[in-house]
């Protein structure tokens, strides 16, 4: 696995210099002995691990210094910024109780027990006592403790009491509580205020994992407090309501400046607004959270998308099948789904004495197609797709338009083949994934690699052996198309591990896009067979893909990614038609109907508007072409052209027009 490298590090941050690694000689050392002339170094990694800069390091440990703008030191500096905003709030209000403070990506948030939710008034008062607390320069200091001094230091705070309960054995479902107590060692941070170990006063202590900055007045002013919202205690309905309280951090002011015109752009880029300006979709209470409703123009984008994909899986050599949105939930026991996604499936139902499930994956209806009679060598690779439409219950608090839904349609595909045609199949698959991403104006990604986390061997199954086989050839396919490829440590599914595209859109947010994953465990859970060449009966492999992932959530990206200006290809209108005065309207209807005679989608603008109001509603509505048509125009058998940018063209022939508009749709042009 030594190709796998480390996520890139985000543009806008300051260049890091090269590590300078050292083993430790003497009998101890410590991060500021070896590190302390660079100013940049805020903790060290020691054969791995994050360590606080103070902290001795024994002999033998090689080391390498952190800095503030990589990766890991941007979650130190987050962690802690949490810090101080949970010492803010208590300095305000004494009696919050404390929960947790993870990083997270971009930021940080910390969870409190309050009497009364935060007002963004709060919010600002908090602001500036963080900022006071950063400019004392308070120290971070760890101390190892029993559970027993543990628990009588924070007699006062259940939560972190109820933390204390589950060292060597924190919930699998919230590992944001790690940074709690998933060290190897029970430790406490102290906030220290004051020069000199006889001068100190402790102003403030936590339940920590760490590390953390050796001080606070390192966190600097590129901090900012967001917003807050409810928030169950270890993300179980069944605790108590939290408020938790989010903010971000970035090593210089400039950065969060930059960060947060990058939240104002993706505000302004929302695909729910978007979507509701420009009538392409909605969701009713009447039909239930998560289910979207297409109207005609998001009807139309829906349907091509759908119809590039199909097209293009007939090329790749698929066979489109077809399977229903319901079935018994036996199957998914036979393919080993239960119960590993029992909680994000729909609750069975009761129907004749059998139990029945809303379908939450298509990959068991597409075994019993390959098991429906006997299968020879010859037919393999066997692929099969489908847009299948399936169900899943997510929880109401992380449904978010069309980019997290509970009713969502995959373009699924299963390959059937022999061990040996694996990596040519992995390999063929990830260069359709792309050509496809690349065909909707998406350029920019690497790969993902997900493999098994050894440690919690009751998430997945299969033997060592078929782990390790499945991981090289992902591996080093993904390796051979020159793309980065990013270790994904735990992230596999339960049943093989995988690869997935990480595409960056228009304003550099990563999104992860289609999957390829490698399974060995549904064709022996359902005795998948094929006759080999020398007569015996063998198992194939199973290897799992979607290029979009769900068109609704693809959709969503893309609306964000072209800000709702599609190009034309895509766009549910392609050609507004304007004439300058009711006078033309036949001319501009006979254009229209030759565009339509090309498979050109137009729309005529006949309504009352004044002239200038049609062609700002042609903008607004954000169509690749407006025809413009008046006097000189029918005179000369010509129309304007005005493009999405505000640019004319006067006189063009209607023949030249037309070509030119066919030629854009045809060729899947991003200019227009």
């Amino acid at each position: 696995m030594s190709d796998v490298v480390s996520p890139p590090v985000p543009a806008d941050l300051t260049p890091v210099e090269s590590p300078t690694e050292a083993t430790t000689t003497a009998a101890t050392t410590s991060g500021v002995e070896l590190y302390g002339d660079r100013r940049d170094v805020v903790v060290v990694r020691v054969d791995g691990e994050l360590w606080d800069l103070d902290r001795e390091i024994p002999a033998g440990h090689k080391v390498e210094p952190v800095t503030i703008s990589e990766p890991d030191g941007l979650a130190v500096l987050r962690h802690s910024a949490a810090h101080v905003l949970a010492q803010a709030v208590q300095q305000v209000n004494p009696d919050a109780k404390l929960g947790i403070g993870p990083p997270v990506t971009d930021g940080f948030y910390y969870d409190f027990d309050v009497e009364t939710p935060f007002t963004p008034e709060d919010l600002k008062a908090l602001d500036k006592t963080m900022s006071r607390i950063i400019k004392e320069g308070q120290t971070f200091r760890r101390r190892v403790v029993t559970e027993d001094e543990a628990r009588a230091e924070l007699a006062n705070e259940p939560y972190k009491l109820e933390l204390i309960g589950l060292k060597g054995g924190t919930s699998d479902d919230d590992n944001s509580e790690n940074v709690e107590v998933g060290g190897a060692e029970l430790t406490i941070y102290d906030n220290v205020r004051g020069a000199g170990r006889e001068s100190e006063t402790v102003v403030w202590k936590d339940l920590c994992r760490g590390p953390h900055l050796p001080n606070t007045r390192l966190i600097g002013n590129g901090v900012q407090l967001m917003r807050n919202a409810a928030a169950y205690w270890r993300g179980s309905e069944k605790n108590p309501m939290l408020q938790r309280v989010y903010g971000t951090a970035w090593p210089t002011k400039d950065e969060l400046k930059a960060y947060l015109e990058r939240l104002a752009e993706a505000e302004r880029r929302d695909h729910r607004r978007i979507g509701a300006e420009m009538d392409l979709f909605s969701f009713s209470d009447e039909v239930g959270s998560g289910l979207p409703l297409f109207h005609p123009r998001g009807g139309v984008i829906k349907r091509v998308m759908e119809d590039y994909v199909r097209q293009r899986h007939i090329e790749e050599g698929f066979s489109y099948v077809g399977t229903p949105h319901i079935t018994k939930d036996g199957l998914f026991h036979t393919s080993g789904h239960l119960p590993y996604y029992a909680d994000t499936m729909f609750p069975e139902m009761d129907l004749e004495g059998s139990k029945y499930r809303l379908k939450a994956m298509n990959c068991p209806m597409h075994n019993l197609i390959f098991a429906s009679r006997g299968r020879s060598y010859r037919e393999l690779p066997l692929r099969l797709f489908e847009f299948g439409s399936v169900y899943r219950y997510e929880k109401s608090g992380v449904v978010q338009g069309l980019t997290r839904v509970r009713g969502l349609t995959q373009d699924d595909s299963h390959s059937y083949v022999t061990p040996e045609q694996a990596p040519g199949e992995v390999k063929h698959l990830l260069n359709f994934m792309l050509s496809v991403l690349r065909d909707f104006g998406l350029d920019d990604f690497y790969l993902e690699l997900s493999t098994r986390d050894d440690s919690k061997p009751d998430k997945f199954v299969g033997s060592d052996e078929d782990w390790a086989a499945a991981t090289e050839i992902l591996e080093r396919v993904g390796r051979e198309t020159g793309l980065d490829l990013v270790a994904d440590p735990g992230g596999a599914a339960f049943y093989g591990p995988k690869i997935s595209v990480q595409a960056k859109d228009a304003i550099g947010r990563t999104w992860q896009m289609g999957t390829v994953q490698y399974d060995f465990n549904q064709p022996k859970g359902f005795g998948l067979e094929y006759t080999a060449a020398d007569g015996t009966r063998q198992q194939p492999v199973m290897i799992h893909s979607a290029k979009f992932g769900s068109i609704e959530r693809f959709m969503g990206v893309l609306i964000e990614h072209y800000a709702g200006a599609f190009p034309a290809w895509l766009a549910p209108v392609q050609v507004k038609m304007v004439p300058v005065a009711e006078a033309f309207d036949d001319y501009v209807k006979d254009v229209a109907a030759r565009l339509t005679a090309r498979g050109i989608r137009v729309e005529i603008d006949l309504s009352d508007d004044r002239f200038a109001k049609k062609i700002r509603n042609a903008s607004k509505e954000k169509v690749p072409f407006t025809l413009i048509a008046g006097g000189e125009d029918a005179e000369a058998g010509a129309v304007s052209f005005r493009f999405r940018d505000g640019t004319q063209e006067n006189g063009v022939p209607v023949a030249e027009a037309i070509e030119r508009i066919v030629t854009a749709v045809a060729e899947r042009s991003q200019q227009a």
